[in-house]
């Protein structure tokens, strides 16, 4: 071919990458591995195959880890934990440095294998996923090494166990262990099945970095080995990325048991295109967000929302772009799609393509003859309610609808249970800022697609998982308070005394929701006591259908979050001023319910109104120190609806401590008082009614903890539960949370101070915000 019929036809050449040193490095270990604990491989065990999903063709040998293998691998991290957290940050942050630098040596080799393992294309592996695992060390190398300035009081969690996925093999470990071992942590991670061959590189790149022994271990196997993992006493903490189905088993599995967690889960990101973008960059934004990786990516910008207006026209420069994708061999550097990653997941493809009623269109771009390779897919004519409109495909297929006004844009891309990722294009950067926080998701791209940094947080909402991974928020994941908390002994109310004075005046208190207050569904009550026997009232037992009303109420009063901060903190401030006016009042019935003296308490209660009055126009976000030209915006916003079990010991301040933060960052809430002390918040009613609170805001539903905890945590409307309660409901509300899987934040039957400043401030404000990103690009 001359070059003048090159220049003519413009077509790509073969550019194939050699994986000549990638297949030396696999024979100089037989082909076959065993796992990585305690600083060295084991002997091979019983072993599963690893394929090249491009040919079909075997790559190694990989041991099934077995529970006696994570038992193994579990103790050695244990005897490394204490040695590596005393060490200072200064020095953990010389051994993320050296692993950092080493990935950076062995960039192309760990490339062209996760090419082979995974069957993404070289350009993929080699210029976002390497660069990435090597910034992600850097990135925590710093963390480690201002740990010990920046936060100070805080002690690593211990053993972390993470097991991952096979979507970004080594990124997703990288995500996983820099931050764990930045922060003291020792770590066992158990990479997906099909992909394990970077992960056991890495642990051989640790040898080199000099890493000690037990600090790192790596168990590989299946789905059981990851179970066994989860379920291992030994772990503190446990990290998975994932699909949302694990995610929700997992989150069943460690309830109550006290391990951390974090989940990073699936996802059905909406694409909206504004008739005012430019197309084209759209079309490549496009190309990116959904065939990147095959589609096998969690933030996928898979439901594609484009204006009426512009829709036939969009879609037409769409298929002729996508006629325009290569598919071929992962190694060649001019293939734009490779192979999906087993045959498995390629028959889940295909079988959910087959299953659509929408209009498909298959890329016109010829597939290799052999190898797992799926075309290029958009369906169009689907409903809102549509199987692939609501399910994740993981795969090169995306689903369209079209949409008229910003607000359908927004309800269109809500409507769904997941809420990892977003991507916004439009040229009128006052519609996009608009547009971006009123999406439900974690993060949200203006005009662009794919971002990612260490610096910036990346995590869901809803059903898309809790936690973030990267930046400083990213570390406080692996981090706990250095304090050791007190067990906390259940409270039991005043009993009823054989005889005793009924009131002059009888007073049943009623619950209070959307601002009136209301009587308890079934329509029962009981009596409270003070510890001297004196019939103090009635209260009222709150059910399930209560909760309901409760919560109904909180979502009405939605307009609460848009509100600014300085108008809260002004309600806030409102409510410590009527509160002071009836102080003698608050500190008698304290002193009626307790046998203690209550003035402290009312003063202290005063004291955090304040202090979330002050914080309500000032927990700001950051922009975030990212490499390019633009900025990423981390800014904290309301969870939602916040329920909340009060902590009986401090009956006033406690109940104030949990409200008033939610209600500062825009939250509304649903509050079970203290059970044995239940006046004294029925008696701030007339507080909160007279302070110009929104109804709804507050929602007050006193009972049982143990009979309102279930339906509160199981409530698919419930955004995040939180249990101070002496009753210890720990494992019930994580297992139930599991539904939606609701942010929690529970006890463990361990007490808190809530007098001191353990009892208020940034846990709390961080507790009642999640973190969303906003990418801005900007330049020409």
């Amino acid at each position: 071919m001359t070059i003048k019929e090159i220049f003519d036809r413009m077509d790509y050449g073969p550019a194939p990458e050699g994986n000549a040193e990638a297949k030396a490095w696999l024979a100089r270990h037989g082909a076959t591995f065993g796992h990585f604990i305690d600083g060295q491989f084991t002997a091979p065990g019983q072993t599963f195959a690893t394929k090249n999903p491009a040919t079909g063709a075997e790559l190694a040998q990989i041991t099934q880890g077995s529970a006696q293998d994570i038992d193994t691998a579990v103790a050695a991290a244990r005897r490394a934990q204490p040695k590596w957290a005393r060490l200072p940050g200064h020095a953990r942050a010389k051994y993320l440095y050296a692993l950092a630098r080493l990935i950076q040596k062995h960039a192309r080799l760990l490339a062209v294998l996760e090419t082979m393992d995974n069957g993404k294309p070289i350009r993929e592996s080699r210029d976002i996923d390497i660069p990435l695992v090597a910034r992600h060390f850097y990135y925590h190398a710093g963390l480690a090494q201002l740990m010990e300035s920046e936060l100070p009081g805080q002690a690593p969690l211990g053993v972390c166990g993470a097991v991952i996925p096979w979507n970004f093999p080594l990124l997703m470990l990288a995500w996983k262990v820099a931050p764990a071992l930045a922060a003291g942590n020792t770590i066992v991670l158990k990479p997906a099945e099909y992909t394990p061959l970077t992960a056991l590189l890495f642990a051989e790149i640790t040898r080199e970095a000099g890493l000690p022994k037990g600090v790192l271990n790596i168990v590989t196997g299946d789905g059981d080995t990851g179970a066994a993992l989860v379920a291992h006493p030994g772990m503190d903490k446990i990290a998975f990325t994932g699909s949302t189905a694990v995610g929700k088993a997992i989150r069943r599995a460690t309830a109550g048991t006290g391990k951390a967690l974090t989940l990073e889960l699936g996802g059905k990101s909406p694409y909206i295109v504004f008739d005012d973008a430019d197309l084209d960059s759209a079309i490549e934004g496009l190309v990116d967000a959904i065939w990147f990786n095959q589609g096998q990516v969690c933030c996928a910008g898979s439901r594609l929302l484009v204006q009426e207006g512009i829709a036939p026209r969009f879609h037409e420069k769409l298929k002729r772009r996508m006629d325009g994708l290569r598919l071929g061999d992962p190694l060649d550097k001019c293939i734009d799609v490779g192979a999906v990653v087993d045959p498995v997941q390629l028959a889940t493809i295909t079988d959910m393509v087959r299953s659509s009623d929408g209009d498909i269109y298959h890329a016109n771009t010829p597939l290799p003859a052999q190898g797992c390779y799926y075309p290029p897919t958009l369906i169009t004519g689907l409903g809102t309610a549509s199987r692939l409109m609501q399910e994740e495909i993981f795969g090169p297929v995306l689903v369209s609808m079209t949409f008229r006004t910003p607000a359908e844009a927004v309800e269109l891309a809500n409507n769904t249970r997941y809420g990892l990722a977003a991507s916004v294009w439009t040229e009128n950067v006052n519609l996009a800022l608009d547009i971006a926080p009123k999406i439900k998701a974690g993060v949200v791209w203006v005009n662009a697609t794919n971002l990612f940094d260490a610096a910036a947080g990346f995590g869901g909402v809803r059903e898309s998982g809790f936690g973030r991974e990267g930046g400083w928020e990213g570390l406080m994941a692996y981090l706990k308070p250095a304090r050791a908390a007190k067990p906390l002994k259940p409270l039991p109310a005043t009993p009823e005394p054989a005889s005793f004075d009924a009131p002059a005046l009888d007073r049943t208190a009623k619950l209070f929701i959307g601002g009136k207050q209301a009587r308890p569904d079934g329509g029962y009550s009981r009596a409270v006591f003070s510890p001297r026997g004196r019939h103090l009232g009635h209260v009222g037992i709150g059910n399930r259908k209560d909760i309901r009303n409760a919560v109904e109420a909180a979502h009405a009063a939605k307009g609460w979050g848009k509100a600014t901060g300085h108008n809260r903190a002004q309600i806030l401030y409102y409510i410590a001023e009527n509160l002071s006016a009836r102080a003698a009042e608050f500190a008698a019935r304290l002193k009626d319910l307790t046998g203690k003296d209550g003035a402290e308490e009312v003063e202290a209660t005063i004291s955090r109104l304040f202090t979330y009055a002050a914080w309500s126009d000032k927990f700001d976000g950051q922009a975030k120190s990212v490499p390019l030209r633009g900025i990423a915006l981390a800014m904290n916003e309301p969870v939602g609806v916040i329920a909340a079990l009060c902590p009986d010991e401090a009956p006033l301040l406690g109940l104030i401590s949990v409200m008033a933060p939610a209600i500062a960052m825009g939250n509304t809430c649903v509050l079970v008082p203290s059970e044995p002390f239940p006046l004294a918040a029925t008696d701030l009613y007339q507080v909160l009614e007279t302070s110009d609170l929104p109804a709804g805001v507050v929602n007050i539903v006193t009972g049982s903890h143990a009979e309102l905890a279930k339906p509160l945590a199981g409530h698919m409307d419930v955004d995040a539960l939180w249990s101070f309660s002496s009753s210890d409901l720990s494992a019930l509300i994580e297992s139930e949370s599991a539904t939606n899987l609701k942010r929690t934040w529970v006890n463990h039957a361990k007490a808190r101070d809530w007098t001191g400043a353990e009892g208020e401030g940034r846990p709390f404000l961080g507790h009642a915000t999640a973190i969303k990103t906003v990418w801005v690009p900007y330049g020409e």
